[in-house]
């Protein structure tokens, strides 16, 4: 067994914001005792003829015990970027390399009602096509006294930035969810009797 469980947030960004979503993830992650985080940005120069064809990071996130899925809304979707490397993983999906890892996903639009959460809803699908299992955000959208999930989106993270700016609540969201996501695959990984040890560390670190 590794001495560490490993986390991975892998994100397309275009204009920065979903990237800074990213960073807060792995930020959450990496504080974690017991994890090592690790992010992958979704390149264009990976892409050929519609697909994605960086085989060293594929490999780096199979051998990762849980990974965060990032995409702005497009169109109510993913970005095409992202979608080529979905695709792009098809071929783990016939050998299940990814089955029984961890998952979640946080996107980011411009309008307040965008359909981000339909992109929430198709990496959701994407992670369980490979057998993995969906972790979404525990914090009740304007229950919560720092004012995270402000949007209440309980599925994964949906951040709201007019004009490219991003809330500072929106980032404090995506680092509770690399927390939360790190929380869980630590006490996977290292076989924890109970999540309520795991998730209380959590608590303490992000509240």
């Amino acid at each position: 067994m590794k001495s560490k469980a490993s986390i991975a947030v892998v994100y397309h960004s275009v204009t920065g914001t979903t990237a800074r979503l990213a960073e807060a993830a792995l930020s959450g992650a990496a504080e974690v005792d017991g994890i090592e985080a690790f992010s992958v940005s979704l390149e264009g120069r990976d892409i050929e003829a519609g697909r994605y064809r960086n085989s060293e990071t594929l490999d780096a996130l199979s051998r990762a015990d849980a990974i965060i899925f990032g995409s702005p809304t497009f169109m109510g979707s993913v970005s095409a970027q992202f979608k080529a490397f979905a695709d792009a993983t098809s071929e783990f999906w016939f050998q299940r390399h990814w089955a029984g890892k961890f998952a979640a996903g946080f996107t980011v639009g411009n309008n307040p009602s965008g359909d981000q959460l339909s992109t929430i809803q198709y990496l959701s699908v994407f992670a369980n096509q490979h057998g993995m299992f969906w972790v979404g955000i525990d914090l009740p959208g304007g229950f919560d006294a720092a004012g995270r999930n402000r949007m209440g989106a309980q599925s994964g993270l949906i951040a709201h930035a007019p004009a490219g700016i991003i809330e500072g609540a929106d980032l404090e969201t995506a680092r509770y969810l690399g927390a939360r996501v790190a929380s869980v695959a630590r006490q996977y990984h290292f076989g924890q009797s109970r999540f309520g040890a795991a998730n209380r560390d959590v608590q303490s670190m992000v509240y």
